[in-house]
């Protein structure tokens, strides 16, 4: 994640914790504390779903740049960090949008490059606007 790939990112982690099955923390919610009075079945999720929750922020915050992981506030639950990462990038994917329509609305075909260039580029920016 470097900043301006937020849903790349977001889906490719996506991706290799689903993999790996390691996608339990963001899929359930936090379980209940372990108690005497739990039962093996109890245990054995909520050490399932620690394991896994541990892991998924070891991938995640490695996958970070060290300057974007400073600005996220940190977490120990997996799915609450990934929420707020989301809530982070949402406003600036909005502004990035916003960039893109402009440079897509003023972007005049400049006569020295060729016609199939420059409707490469507009589809490009169109993709990167969708």
């Amino acid at each position: 994640l470097n900043g301006t790939n937020f849903l790349t990112w977001k889906e490719q982690i996506g991706i290799v914790l689903g993999v790996m099955d390691l996608d339990h923390a963001l899929r359930i919610d936090t379980p209940a504390a372990i108690t005497a009075k739990s039962t093996t079945k109890q245990r054995a999720a909520h050490e399932k779903w620690e394991h896994s929750n541990c892991i998924s922020l070891m991938i995640m915050k490695s996958s970070i740049s060290v300057v974007i992981r400073g600005a996220i506030p940190d977490s120990n639950d997996a799915k609450t960090y990934l929420a707020s990462m989301e809530e982070q990038f949402n406003g600036s994917s909005k502004a990035h949008a916003s960039t893109l329509i402009m440079k897509m609305l003023t972007t005049r075909y400049d006569g020295t490059s060729g016609v199939r260039q420059h409707i490469m580029m507009m589809n490009e920016i169109a993709s990167k606007v969708k």
